[in-house]
This record gives C-alpha cells, sequence and structure tokens, in this order.
C-alpha cells in the first residue's frame, strides 16, 4: 500500500522545485536591473539632474515593486504601458508647463551655484611682475625654467599631468638643455594652469599665457552676504532672485544668469502684453484656418479621386493608382524641399512657367496670402493619397442598389454623391478627420522646411511669421530667437496643450452625440 505513495512523491515535488527556481532566477534580474538602474540615478545626480534621477529612481521601485510582489501579478501587464505614458507624455507635458514658470532662456542656463562659480573664476594679471618661461623636457617629467639676466631660475622634476602642484624654483647660473619647443607647450595649456611657481623671495606666480607665468588673483571676493567684491576696481555685484542676475552698482543686470521661478509672468507676458498677443492671436487664427481647410481640401480632393478611380469604364486604372499614390511614397520632406524649389520666386519652375503663359511672376515667398496659399497647395499634395486610399475602400462598401435606385429616379452623379454616397462614407471618416485635424494643427516639419514662418509680422518684440503654426512659433522662440526664451516658449506650449485638450473634448462630445442620435434613430 505504501509503493504507490513512494512512486507518487517525486513528480509532486518537481513543480515545487521549478517554481522556486524560476522565482529565484525572477528575484536575480529583478536585482540586476534594480542595481543598474541606481547606478544610473547615481550618474543624473552626479550630473546635476536630479528631476530625471528622481523618475529613474520611481522607475526602478516600480519594477521592484510590481515585479517582485505576487499580489501585484495582474499588474505587471498593463505597467510597461503606463510608464510608457507617464515618461514620454505625462512627463514632458509636466515640465514643459514647469518652464513656463520659471526664466530659464539663453541667459539664464545655469544654477546660481554655477554663475557665483563662473565669476569667482575670473582671474586679474598682474602685467609688473610677468616673466617669460620654458619648459624643459627630463626623464621623469618636466621641469620649468625662468630665464633671467644671468642664467635664471629652475624648478625640481615635476610630472604635468593637471595635479595642482606648488615649485620651489631655484637660481642657476647656466640656462639647461632639454627645452620644448613652443608647438609642444600649446598641448599643456590645461596642464600648465594648475602649477604655481614659488619664487625665491616668497612670491607666488601662475601661469598667465602660452609663453609667461605672473602674479594672478581672482577677480571677485565672495562677502559675507553673498555680494560680489572685485578686488581690482572696488565694485561689487549684488545677487538679485527676483530675476536671476547679478547687478552691478549701476543696477544692470551681468550676465550670466540662473533659473528662477518668476510665477506668471510668462503666462501674462502673452496674454497682456500687445508685441506678443497681438501676433500669437493671428498665428492661432491662421492655425485653426490652416487644419481646417487642409483636412477639407485633402479629404475633398482624395474622395474625388478616388470616385473617379471607381469608375467602371475608366481604362488604365492600375497606372493611375500608382501615379496617384507617388505623393505618398516619396518621404514629406524630400517633397517639401522639391516644392520650395519650384516654388522660388526667380528661378522656381512654377513661376517661370507662369511667366511664359500669363506673364505674371507671384511673390511666393513675400507675400503673405500667396504664401500661405503655398503652403495649402504643398499640404494637400502631401495628404491626399491617404484620404484616397482609405476612400477606394469606403466606396466598395456601399451597396450598389442605392446607386441603381437613385439612377432610377433620375439623379445625376453630383446628386447621388452628395445624397448616396457621401452620408454613407462620412461617419467611418469623421475619426480620420479629427486625426487630420490635430495633425495639421501641430504641422511644424512643413512650416520649418518650405516657409520657415517667413514672411514675418511686422511690429512684434518676438520671431514671429505670417504663415508660422503655433508650434513653429513656439520652435523659433525656444531655438532660433537670438534670446532662446524657453519660459516663454513653455508658457505658449502650455496654452496650446489647454487650447487643444478643449478641442479633443469637444470632437469627443460631439461625436459621441452623433453616435447618441443615429442609435436612436
Amino acid at each position: 500500500m505504501t509503493a504507490p505513495a513512494l512512486s507518487e512523491s517525486p513528480p509532486a515535488q518537481l513543480p515545487r522545485f521549478r517554481a522556486g527556481l524560476a522565482d529565484i532566477v525572477r528575484y536575480l534580474v529583478i536585482g540586476v536591473i534594480a542595481l543598474g538602474l541606481m547606478y544610473f540615478v547615481w550618474g543624473l545626480y552626479l550630473a546635476g539632474e536630479p528631476l530625471f534621477a528622481v523618475v529613474v529612481m520611481a522607475l526602478m521601485l516600480g519594477i521592484v515593486v510590481v515585479y517582485g510582489a505576487r499580489k501585484f501579478y495582474t499588474a505587471r501587464f498593463v505597467f510597461p504601458a503606463v510608464t510608457a505614458v507617464l515618461i514620454f507624455i505625462a512627463l514632458p507635458v509636466l515640465y514643459t508647463s514647469y518652464v513656463g514658470f520659471t526664466n530659464f532662456g539663453a541667459r539664464n542656463l545655469l544654477t546660481f551655484d554655477r554663475v557665483t562659480a563662473y565669476h569667482m573664476n575670473q582671474k586679474a594679471v598682474d602685467r609688473s611682475t610677468e616673466r617669460p618661461f620654458a619648459l624643459l623636457a627630463a626623464d621623469d617629467g618636466y621641469r620649468l625654467f625662468l630665464p633671467g639676466a644671468e642664467g635664471g631660475l629652475l624648478s625640481e622634476i615635476f610630472e604635468l599631468d593637471g595635479t595642482p602642484v606648488t615649485l620651489k624654483l631655484q637660481l642657476v647660473a647656466v640656462v639647461p638643455d632639454g627645452i620644448v619647443p613652443m608647438r609642444d607647450v600649446v598641448k599643456f595649456r590645461s596642464q600648465l594652469g594648475a602649477v604655481t611657481a614659488e619664487l625665491p623671495d616668497g612670491s607666488d606666480i601662475q601661469a598667465s599665457g602660452l609663453r609667461s607665468f605672473a602674479k594672478v588673483t581672482s577677480v571677485y571676493e565672495r562677502q559675507d552676504d553673498g555680494v560680489l567684491l572685485n578686488t581690482v576696481d572696488g565694485s561689487t555685484l549684488t545677487p538679485d532672485d527676483s530675476v536671476g542676475f547679478y547687478r552691478n552698482e549701476a543696477g544692470q543686470t551681468v550676465a550670466p544668469g540662473w533659473r528662477v521661478h518668476v510665477g506668471l509672468e510668462n503666462f501674462r507676458r502673452v496674454l497682456f502684453n500687445d508685441g506678443i498677443r497681438q501676433p500669437m492671436l493671428q498665428i492661432f487664427l491662421w492655425t485653426v484656418t490652416f487644419a481646417t481647410l487642409s483636412m477639407v481640401l485633402t479629404f475633398s480632393v482624395g474622395i474625388l479621386l478616388a470616385s473617379v478611380l471607381q469608375w467602371e469604364h475608366l481604362r488604365g486604372k492600375a497606372v493611375y493608382r500608382i501615379l496617384l499614390i507617388l505623393p505618398y511614397a516619396v518621404p514629406a520632406f524630400i517633397s517639401i524641399l522639391v516644392f520650395r524649389g519650384l516654388f522660388n520666386q526667380n528661378f522656381g519652375e512654377i513661376n517661370l512657367i507662369l511667366d511664359g503663359l500669363f506673364g505674371v511672376k507671384p511673390n511666393w515667398g513675400t507675400d503673405p496670402n500667396l504664401a500661405r496659399a503655398m503652403t495649402l497647395i504643398v499640404n494637400t499634395w502631401l495628404g491626399y493619397p491617404y484620404m484616397m486610399l482609405l476612400g477606394m475602400g469606403y466606396l466598395q462598401s456601399v451597396p450598389a442598389e442605392h446607386y441603381k435606385a437613385a439612377a432610377l429616379e433620375g439623379a445625376g452623379p453630383v446628386r447621388t454623391f452628395f445624397s448616396v454616397t457621401l452620408p454613407q462614407i462620412l461617419p467611418p471618416f469623421v475619426p480620420l478627420l479629427i486625426s487630420n485635424f490635430a495633425f495639421n494643427f501641430n504641422n511644424v516639419v512643413l512650416i520649418l522646411l518650405l516657409t520657415r514662418g517667413l514672411p514675418d509680422i511686422p511690429g512684434t518684440q518676438i520671431p514671429a511669421g505670417q504663415t508660422d503654426l503655433l508650434g513653429s512659433f513656439t520652435y523659433r522662440i525656444s531655438f532660433q530667437d537670438a534670446g532662446q526664451n524657453f519660459g516663454l516658449a513653455g508658457a505658449i506650449s502650455t496654452l496650446i496643450f489647454i487650447v487643444v485638450g478643449i478641442i479633443a473634448y469637444a470632437n469627443f462630445v460631439a461625436l459621441r452625440r452623433a453616435a447618441e442620435a443615429r442609435g436612436r434613430g
């Protein structure tokens, strides 16, 4: 009776052993990943990026908790997706909004400590103590030699590796051999900056150039109240946290500056400064117009061509389809650059043809209306193939009986399209049209490659163009303006995010109500 029990015990223990081994392997993998992320966190902290260090730390804790504890087993399947949304969508939006509440820009890139260190590192050279020097090669390193009227001053052998070192110089009567050529001394410029030479009278001199040593002192001394005192002329620099700059005695700001919180200042400039508000409102209206017209034109041209290609009596459909799909197959940035050359006012083929046929040469690049028309033409060319491909599929779903009934009632092609075809293909197109609107609302690539936002809007305080969209407008403020005001760009981006969110919510509400109306019908 006991023999069967003994024979069944090993198979029962084997699954438990495998489960235990799998847990051990899982914990080892989690531990290795956690250690790797901790090393990454430490590196980010040392690099002065505490925000990203906190993000990676949170990711590490999430991995350990979710994949280490059995009670969070179901969360393991959604953890990667939730993490990706938080890191790649939520975090950039929050960080951009945070920047909008600061003075972050080209003049305020550093922290307060780094700005202070920049001023403290400024040196003053006493030209009266300046002496030429030579570097001598030795067996175990180098010697420093200061020539004089009789011989000169020579140091002991030292290693020229950038380590701070103080050399005591002794008087020698003979000029030693082994002088290193000046072209080779240039290579040790940074290492020589760490060398201090002590003269026989007890004074110290340091490298003041590629050819000389002299007495070098710090220009500024930091006082107990944080004020920087200029030891050369007695002037002072006072830190002003309200603007993120040191101010001199005349009240003027001294670059570079540091990042500080300015509250709603950037938003106030956007909403109430005429030099910013007026061009932004103009750009906003053009952005909405551009996105709407692009959506309507690409849809109209795409459906028109799809309807023509569906005509049963049309010959050579395959050739036409290939030719009409080509704009979709060619990378967009290549097509945009080609059109930029075609629309060139002086040498473009389009103006050459128009000049030859009608004697006109439109100013595509300088006239605001023509520049906007050009962007719509190019964007329609780039967008209609996608609508055409979808339209060809949706048109095939329209029952043929509906066309026959319309023909029996005497409806022509136009009335048949608007009464039969369009009502049946428009509902599935609505989500795609909304996506098309959202894409063109931020179609930065087209504007930057085709017009660069030009022509400019006159009388603005910031770079703003007649063909700028809100996205390209923000990009120019951030990266192409001489001031590079990231804080102002962050405020504008935050407002854009709010506006787009409201538009998206309104679209979803409209779609839901339309669906409910169709359901009740």
